[in-house]
């Protein structure tokens, strides 16, 4: 009787070996070329004349585009596959964070950051969608809490490299920043056509997997498409989808508003360029293990809220610690426990948001849940601290604005409990939590 469950097991771990670690060069590249702008900002702001307004609602207009390319972006990978979808993806994101170098004044600088907003706008979403056509809802919290440590990896490693690049100021005549923008755009343009080669479109497409492997792979996904709506819709006004995706624009708003300030409110204390992005970088290094412990937990106990809850808490903590504290180790403290308590909400959050549905719905779902996170979220976000920096010349009244944000993230969380909890009993009546499968306690 364990021969067969041992059997399965090695199935999804051999998928998760073969594809997590190229998802997560991939996601590296594509979070490097999102939020480089904010340590390309340490130089660029001085040298164009931009004040923090301007910047601020630069790095947010992405988010704008962003959010409205989410769902057909979403859509088109589903239908299209997911080789040519992401090859098309990454090799637009790639020119266009290569181009912002040749930023000279505002209205360029916003153009080139909305059309990039364009071009990356199905690629995470995509992935999420991707990663359900691969593994069962009791491995996602895991497997979509890994490949998402390119987040925090790719600050451990980017931050120092972006402060050495900034060191390159004056070379081939450039500016620093301006090196910044090139050297860390151009590689996705390389990697794009590493996906045609090692991204398949699905299981039956994997030449690394035998036709025994595809069709257990098959059947255990078959048992979780008993709610399957024939169209789009249904995933796009479901009251869970956008509840969740509510809860999504407080989490969006304080990690996109801290993350692209985060260099310049170091910077502030007083260090050096290079010193600020070492800093810039621990908040980061803290957040791996947490998101690894929050999601393998959720995994495990099959509980999402909750795994949620917590991590918000210590995020909406760490920002009013950062506020108020009185020396900048405290404030760094504080800043470390805003980025890991909100990387560490990942895992649960979006497993959460592709348990939903299945089949047509599905992509609709997701791509409403990160439009109204990352979207959403994201264009708050960092508009609300440069608008507030403007007006009070310090960080700390946004940091409050963000911190009360994750407040209301936890409330509606908590309602989004409470209406899952009143669905409960006729989910069971039609197997959709069935005991065998672990995920049946999600909520």
């Amino acid at each position: 009787m364990a021969r067969p469950e041992q059997e399965k097991e090695q199935v999804f771990a051999k998928c998760a070996k073969r594809l997590i670690p190229f998802i997560m060069l991939l996601y590296v590249t594509n979070y490097l070329d999102r939020v480089n702008v904010g340590f390309a900002a340490l130089t660029m702001n001085k040298d164009l004349g931009f004040s923090a307004t301007v910047y601020g609602f630069a790095a947010s207009i992405f988010f704008v585009s962003y959010a409205m390319f989410q769902i057909p972006a979403t859509v088109l990978l589903e239908r299209m596959g997911a080789r040519r979808t992401v090859f098309a993806i990454m090799t637009a994101w790639g020119a266009l964070s290569a181009a912002t170098a040749f930023v000279h004044e505002p209205v360029m600088f916003y153009v080139l950051r909305f059309l990039l907003g364009v071009a990356e706008a199905g690629f995470f979403p995509g992935i999420i969608l991707y990663l359900t056509f691969w593994f069962p809802k009791e491995y996602r919290a895991r497997f979509t809490a890994t490949f998402m440590m390119a987040i925090p990896f790719s600050s451990v490693f980017g931050s120092p490299v972006s402060g050495l690049i900034l060191g390159l100021e004056g070379i081939g005549g450039f500016h620093g920043w301006q090196w910044l923008f090139l050297i860390e755009g151009l590689p996705a343009c390389l990697l794009a056509f590493a996906v045609l080669k090692f991204l398949p479109d699905g299981p039956k497409d994997a030449s690394f997997l035998s036709e025994a492997e595809k069709q257990t792979i098959a059947a255990r996904l078959a048992q979780e498409k008993v709610s399957a709506p024939p169209s789009l819709w249904p995933g796009l006004y479901d009251p869970r989808v956008l509840l969740l995706g509510l809860v999504g624009t407080g989490i969006g708003a304080s990690i996109f508003g801290s993350q692209l300030w985060l260099p310049q409110i170091v910077k502030a204390m007083g260090y050096s360029n290079f010193i600020t992005t070492c800093i810039a970088a621990l908040p980061y290094a803290a957040a791996i293990p947490t998101m690894i412990f929050v999601g393998r937990s959720s995994d495990r106990s099959g509980e999402r809220v909750w795994h949620n809850v917590f991590p918000l808490a210590m995020s909406a903590s760490g920002f009013v610690i950062a506020a108020m504290a009185p020396n900048h180790y405290v404030a760094v403290g504080g800043l470390i426990m805003v980025v890991a308590g909100l990387i560490g909400t990942y895992g649960p959050y979006y497993s959460l948001a592709s348990s939903f549905f299945a089949g047509p719905a599905a992509p609709g779902a997701i791509a409403l849940v990160n439009l109204m996170c990352t979207g959403l979220g994201g264009f708050i976000g960092p508009n609300v601290l440069g608008f507030l920096k403007d007006r009070t010349g310090g960080y700390e009244t946004g940091m409050y604005s963000l911190s009360a944000g994750l407040v209301c993230s936890i409330i509606l969380l908590l309602v989004l409990k409470r209406v899952m909890g009143e669905e409960r009993p006729a989910a069971l009546s039609d197997s959709v939590a069935a005991p065998a499968n672990r995920s049946s306690g999600s909520i």
